[in-house]
Order: C-alpha cells, then sequence, then structure tokens
C-alpha cells in the first residue's frame, strides 16, 4: 500500500472514497506513526486512537454501503488542547483545568467531523498558550522535531511539531499574535492564520472570553502542503451560531491585481540576512510568476498595532491573569505577564476605550494600502526560531523575543488573514516569509503561498 503520509490530504481523502484505501488501515497507520515518533517529540499529549478507529470503522462501513462522504474522508486529524472535543479535558495546557471535559465539539471541530476528518490525537501548548514555546506542567515539554535546541514554536506548538513529524496531515491551531504562523515557521511548515470570524472557535466549556481575544483569536489549519491548507479551512470554515463572530463569507473573491508589496523590515526590525535573502528569494519568485513586486517608501504603521494589541490581550483583567499564572505556578506565563504587569497598571478606562479608536484608525490604514497591494510580503520574525525556552532568561530575553514578533502580533489587531510559507530547512534550522492579504481573503494568500511553494521545491503534489 502506498504510505498514506505520502499523499496530500485531497488525494488521501479521495483514495478513502473510491477504495482504494480503507479508512481503518490508513488511520492504523498514522496511529502506528505517532506510536513511533511522538515519544521523542510530545506533540501529542491527549490520545484519541480508540476513537479514531471506531469512526475509520463506521467511515469504511458508510462507503461499502455506497453514502457519500466528506472531502476529509478518512484524513487525520490533530486539535490542540486549547479546543473542546467532546469526552476531553479542554486544558489549554494547564493543571488547573485538566478535569474540563467537553462535553460537546468546538464548531470548527463539528465542521470537520462533517467533512468526515477524523482525529488522531490533542496536541501540546504552553500555560494559557501565552507563549512562542510549548511547555507546561500537565503535559510536558513539545519538542521541535528538526531540532531538539529550538522552540517548536507556540502556542501552537504541538500543533507544528506534529504537522512536521507527519502525525496527522491537518492540524487544528489557535492564532492571537502569531500561535499559528509561528509554529509554522519554526517547525518548517505552513500555517494559516484565517480572517476572525471566518472559522467558529467558540468553546462552550468555559464562559465567553474578554473583548481582546474575541476580536483578534482565530482558530486556522497548519500543514504540510498549501492545499491541506486550503482543504482544511474549506473544511473547518461555516457559520455556526453559537459563536458571537462567525460570518458566512465566501470563500473565494473576485480578482484583484496580482501586486506585492515587498516589506523586509516591518516596524524597522532588524531582520536576520537569511530571512532577508528568503524574501528577496520568494520576490523574485513572485515575479517570474507574473506578479508585480514593489518595495514601497511608505507602509502603515505596524508597531502601534503591537502596542494596541498587547493591551487589548494582555493588560486588560491583567491581574486576575497573573493571578491565574501564579495558581498554576507556570513560569513562563508568570515571566511573561510580570514583564507587562506595570504597563497594565497604568491604563484606566479611559486608554482602554481609546484603544478601540487607534485601533479602527489603522484598520483603514492597511486596508487603503492592501487595495494597492493585495498581498505583503514580510517576514513572520526577524530571528530564525528561537533556542527552546529562551523566555526564561530574564526580562531582556523577553524584550527581545517580543521585539522579533513584531511582524506576528501586529496582523490580529488589524483583522487580516496572513500565511506562514516554509522556505527551507538548512542544518536543521527552518525558515519562511509570511504573507498577508486583506479581510476574507485567505484565497489569495494561498495561491501566492502555492507559488511559493512549488518554487521552494518542499513537496510534490501527489
Amino acid at each position: 500500500m502506498t504510505d498514506p503520509n505520502d499523499l496530500s490530504a485531497r488525494n488521501l481523502a479521495a483514495a478513502i472514497r473510491s477504495g482504494r484505501m480503507r479508512a481503518q488501515d490508513v488511520i492504523r497507520s498514522s496511529l502506528d506513526r505517532v506510536a513511533r515518533e511522538n515519544p521523542a517529540i510530545n506533540a501529542i499529549v491527549q490520545d484519541c486512537s480508540a476513537d479514531a478507529m471506531r469512526e475509520a470503522e463506521a467511515l469504511d462501513a458508510r462507503i461499502a454501503a455506497g453514502e457519500t462522504v466528506g472531502a476529509l474522508a478518512g484524513v487525520p486529524v490533530t486539535v490542540k488542547v486549547i479546543a473542546d472535543q467532546k469526552g476531553y479535558a479542554t486544558t489549554n495546557g494547564t493543571t488547573l483545568a485538566k478535569d474540563l471535559i467537553a462535553t460537546e465539539d468546538a464548531g470548527f471541530l463539528r465542521n470537520m467531523r462533517a467533512q468526515d476528518a477524523i482525529v488522531i490525537g490533542r496536541t501540546n501548548c504552553p500555560a494559557f498558550s501565552y507563549r512562542w514555546f510549548s511547555s507546561n506542567k500537565l503535559h510536558g515539554t513539545t519538542s521541535n522535531p528538526h531540532n531538539p535546541a529550538l522552540t517548536p514554536g507556540g502556542s501552537s506548538g504541538g500543533a507544528g511539531a506534529a504537522t512536521a513529524a507527519g502525525l496527522g496531515h491537518i492540524a487544528h491551531g489557535t492564532d492571537i499574535a502569531g500561535s499559528i504562523r509561528y509554529p509554522a515557521y519554526a517547525c518548517g511548515v505552513q500555517g494559516l492564520r484565517p480572517t476572525p470570524g471566518r472559522v467558529p472557535a467558540q468553546n462552550n466549556t468555559g464562559p465567553d472570553r474578554a473583548i481582546g481575544p474575541q476580536l483578534m483569536a482565530v482558530a486556522g489549519p497548519l500543514a504540510r502542503r498549501v492545499d491541506d491548507l486550503r482543504l482544511g479551512l474549506e473544511a473547518m470554515s461555516g457559520y455556526a451560531p453559537d459563536d458571537a463572530w462567525s460570518t458566512p463569507m465566501p470563500l473565494i473573491g473576485p480578482s484583484l491585481a496580482r501586486r506585492v508589496a515587498l516589506v523586509k523590515r516591518p516596524g524597522g526590525i532588524d531582520t536576520d540576512p537569511r530571512i532577508i535573502a528568503d524574501l528577496e528569494r520568494a520576490a523574485a519568485i513572485l515575479r517570474a510568476a507574473g506578479w508585480q513586486v514593489d518595495e514601497p517608501t511608505e507602509v502603515p504603521d505596524i508597531r502601534e498595532a503591537v502596542d494596541v494589541q498587547i493591551d487589548l490581550w494582555l493588560s486588560d483583567a491583567h491581574s486576575d491573569k497573573l493571578a491565574a499564572a501564579k495558581l498554576e505556578g507556570d513560569p513562563g506565563a508568570i515571566a511573561l505577564l510580570s514583564f507587562y504587569e506595570a504597563r497594565a497598571k497604568a491604563i484606566d478606562v479611559a486608554g482602554f476605550s481609546a484603544l478601540f479608536t487607534r485601533r479602527s484608525r489603522l484598520i483603514r490604514a492597511w486596508r487603503a494600502f492592501l487595495v494597492d497591494y493585495p498581498i505583503v510580503l514580510m517576514p513572520v520574525s526577524s530571528e530564525l526560531p528561537f533556542a527552546q525556552d529562551e523566555d526564561l532568561n530574564g526580562p531582556e530575553a523577553i524584550a527581545r523575543l517580543w521585539e522579533a514578533q513584531v511582524p506576528q502580533i501586529g496582523i490580529p489587531v488589524l483583522g487580516l488573514p496572513a500565511v506562514s510559507i516554509c522556505s527551507g530547512v538548512e542544518a536543521g534550522v527552518p525558515c519562511g516569509v509570511q504573507l498577508v492579504a486583506p479581510p476574507w481573503r485567505e484565497d489569495i494568500c494561498l495561491e501566492a503561498g502555492e507559488v511559493l511553494e512549488a518554487a521552494f521545491g518542499l513537496h510534490s503534489p501527489a
């Protein structure tokens, strides 16, 4: 039998639908791979194997009976432990929530199951999903499959590591400050942050989130191939009445000018020479494919977007967040929240209200820019992937890491979709570039990303 792991998600589902492969064989092969590869990286931290095999058997029976099955028929997927999955704890990497068992699936997972995807495991994240590193007291530390000295990223580090190791074709992740894009970058895979409202992500195990996360946090896919991202997005998306921000927008929009703004140092960051070289290589690839690529001298502010993002997310109810981190006893969460404690205390009601006025102005500026340049090509980070748990080295380290992540942190507050595209892995160190598009235009991100993927030569269309 062809190794299912060598096929794209689309081709694998087609083989299962046609009867050329059995879902049970595919899922058994995937679970065997998890058993071999996962102990070394600890990406999957909740076992779904028994449920997965039952679902595969039921799917095979439906196919044998001639029933129509979905676009992800039998495709193995993973879900981050931040999300509700019926019968499993929505831990968000904390001991405080180790017994918080979901009684129903989150909206994106309902949608994926409707397309007959099969969950083979649930993936790790840092406590409270605050960090670009994935370790916690409950589930342990996730390692980067390419290099254990490097972070797998965070907060969807388990998703990135699982994807890179071939543990599932499509991984669910979440992104409020880069938590899909950075693990994809750090693990040498592809990761899509959709427009807020595109993918329903409400968790009914807990209360509604504060306004900042409601505005900026999204769920989306990670995968080894851009077309798998596309298929994952199609499956995850769809209107969900239990999600206050769910919006039934079409997945494909009208044609746009094939114009790209190359921004090597957004916000004046000191971008690493290898990343600069990959950005220039990406620009040349897009030009050769017929895209116009310019380096505009004036680009809307992204640093103020970072400031607004930090205050809407971390400063709001900061004392409650810090108290929970201390109760959990997680050093990474405590270090990050302590770093921003004075800043949070300085914000009063008027200052918090002013954040929304600033956000509106920034959104308008970026939307106007994206009319002229429907794609912005920029770094994911100014640095190559960080050393494992580097943020535990003191305030100076935290300041440097957050400076490096300016290109990621600013995008969520602007309400824009973005994709991280792997440009290669050299000496065990992955690298990549970021593509940003107008709201609801993930299709343009994926189109340009596929051009880059083909020329970077990372995957065949199998």
